[in-house]
């Protein structure tokens, strides 16, 4: 697959590409990144890329022109495969598992990382075609949930990783009925005077699995309860289940 990614700076993502686990990803072109700085497609002296919002206000807005211009490029280069353009925006829908994990199947995207106070609304109603977020707030720019959406995908491609089933066990993962994950543990057995839970000790590997599921629902009713609605919904949720939820303390309620 393969993301090019549109940017004011492309500086940002050379130790991305270059470090940790997913850089076999990068490097192998399981996952083909290619960065497009946008002052290359400028025109002018100053290689202008911003200016002041019509009805006033604060900050810039990112031109439409420029970003036209390399985007033509990008899919010069790409040919015929139809990618889509991804903006990366504060109104765009969440990032989420199964929103990464379609995307680690797919061919790949256009990623454009917008900058100051957004870019003008033309560009985006006439070649955007997906908005997404991290969450319900704001950054300086897309290039950090440029990063956090590849390395997601990345991840998940086969051979990444050095356990090949080492994200099935990750929080909101399907095989694990999208709960969050449970507490992990390594050695000393003690630390700090606290000790391992003791049927991690057991050697009983179903008695292992039990805690384990029964972490992963005490935490996920606790920190996300809306996912174990999901989960109930779906009919992910056996009778022990339920009886270990039935009998854990409600969460406190929200406030002083």
């Amino acid at each position: 697959m393969r993301f090019d990614v549109i940017t004011l700076f492309p500086e940002l993502f050379k130790p991305f590409l270059e470090t940790g686990v997913t850089r076999r990803a990068f490097e192998g072109k399981l996952v083909d990144v290619r960065l497009w700085p946008l002052r290359d497609f400028a025109e002018g002296q100053y290689r202008r890329v911003d200016d002041r919002p019509f009805g006033g206000g604060p900050g810039m807005v990112m031109l439409a022109e420029p970003l036209r211009l390399c985007l033509q490029a990008v899919r010069a280069e790409r040919g015929a495969d139809a990618a889509p353009v991804v903006l990366f925006s504060p109104t765009g829908q969440r990032i989420d598992h199964p929103l990464v994990a379609r995307e680690a199947q797919g061919p790949g995207a256009i990623l454009v990382c917008g900058r100051y106070e957004g870019i003008d609304q033309r560009f985006i109603d006439q070649h955007v075609d997906v908005q997404m977020s991290l969450g319900d707030f704001v950054l300086s720019g897309g290039e950090i949930a440029a990063m956090a959406l590849l390395d997601a995908v990345a991840r998940l491609q086969p051979g990444v990783l050095h356990d090949a089933g080492s994200h099935q066990e990750d929080s909101f993962n399907p095989a694990l009925d999208g709960l969050l994950d449970c507490p992990h543990y390594t050695r000393p057995e003690t630390w700090s005077g606290q000790a391992v839970p003791e049927a991690l000790l057991s050697g009983h590997h179903a008695r292992i699995e039990r805690w384990r599921r029964e972490q992963r629902l005490a935490a996920t009713a606790r920190l996300r309860p809306e996912l174990i609605a999901a989960a109930r919904q779906a009919g992910r949720l056996d009778r022990q289940d339920e009886g270990f939820l039935a009998g854990l303390e409600p969460p406190p309620a929200a406030g002083l």
